[in-house]
């Protein structure tokens, strides 16, 4: 610091009016910043990442100046201007609930199998790298592939029931791909290469992926979450207006399983494993007639299956809002499976498990 002092006076003069240039360019962004409604953290972003300082060590000699009559646009500066603008972008989208799965590079397509499953491709556009989950067929992935002209890296299963797992062996010998699934069913998973806990991480390609055991359906059911997407896959734990039956678990099993999803936020996509919506929701209203929030669900789930379009992926928001499942607590719900407000939520949702099992 001690060489800014001997800053001869033209380079005072220089570093005098870089600063001011700087500060008017920053009042600026950062007015305009404001009137878009962008927080300051963003604008401290800006700041750190797009200006460049070194000039001024640079003037004060304590690095190699450049010839003062030179104007060197840093690279870092570039990139951080570039970095900025996208993530204002990104806060923007989130800001008018517009973000999508394009945002954070991974493309995530419906797979239609069997009579009611759904397998879903899922593209990271950055690394190029491509995986499956739940797959209960090869055929109509094979051709999901083809059209996007994509190979396929890896193959995810939440839990180890054939319509789940069925075209594991005929894409792993087609694509020489990963099996990926949970470590408590590593016995029961086809072809399994790699076995998962809960709690551990996992990148498909640049996509941090987190495992969550929720048994229940199964013992070793796991779901998966995509924090940068905000996407959550989640097999046979939860569907839309239901969740699975309990064919290896508990209910207090699958009450803890539920309670671990529900703790993502309202705008977490929910992609489960079957289009059971409209049914479910049928279901639902005779439990809450009165869920205004349900009875507008189910209008336009009525719609997008008369035009045979899937209602998934929900939104855990929607689901927190019209799953009687999720909705234990809601004295209709309890009245309507004759369960007493004194009742814990495990009881509670046996009896609504129980209810729709007879349905």
């Amino acid at each position: 610091m001690f060489g800014i002092l001997h800053m001869s006076r033209k380079q005072s003069c220089f570093c005098f009016v870089h600063a001011s240039a700087c500060v008017y360019v920053c009042l600026h962004v950062g007015i305009c910043m404001h009137l878009l409604g962008c927080d300051a953290a963003l604008f401290g972003l800006f700041i750190i990442h797009s200006i460049d300082f070194s000039w001024l060590f640079r003037m004060a000699a304590i690095i190699q100046p450049y010839p003062t009559h030179t104007f060197v646009p840093s690279s870092s500066s570039l990139v951080g201007i570039v970095s900025f603008w996208e993530i204002f972008h990104f806060s923007n989208l989130r800001r008018r609930g517009l973000h999508s799965s394009a945002v954070s590079a991974l493309q995530i397509d419906v797979v239609p199998c069997l009579k009611d499953n759904y397998a879903y491709l899922l593209h990271d556009t950055d690394a190029g790298v491509t995986g499956v989950i739940d797959p209960s067929e090869a055929k109509p992935v094979i051709e999901a592939l083809r059209k996007k002209d994509l190979g396929l890296g890896f193959i995810l299963n939440t839990h180890h029931h054939w319509d789940h797992t069925g075209g594991n062996a005929d894409l792993k010998r087609r694509f020489n791909a990963k099996v990926v699934g949970p470590y408590a069913d590593r016995g029961r998973i086809p072809e399994i290469d790699v076995a998962l806990k809960d709690g551990d991480t996992w990148m498909l390609g640049s996509q941090k992926m987190l495992v969550l055991d929720t048994p229940g359906h199964t013992k070793g059911h796991v779901c998966f979450y995509f924090p940068t997407s905000k996407a959550i896959f989640t097999g046979d734990t939860l569907f839309s207006l239901s969740c699975g039956k309990l064919f290896e678990g508990t209910p207090q099993q699958m009450w803890t399983s539920l309670s671990k999803i529900m703790a993502f936020p309202d705008d977490t996509l929910v992609y489960c494993g079957h289009e059971y919506t409209l049914s479910n929701a049928e279901f639902s209203l005779t439990l809450e007639p009165n869920n205004e929030a349900l009875k507008k669900y189910y209008s336009e789930v009525k719609e997008l299956r008369q035009a045979n379009r899937p209602t998934i992926p929900t939104s855990l928001g929607r689901e927190k809002a019209c799953n009687p499942f999720l909705r234990v607590s809601s004295a209709e719900v309890r009245a309507s499976v004759g369960i007493s407000r004194e009742a814990d939520e495990v009881q509670a949702l046996a009896a609504v498990r129980a209810r729709k099992d007879r349905w």
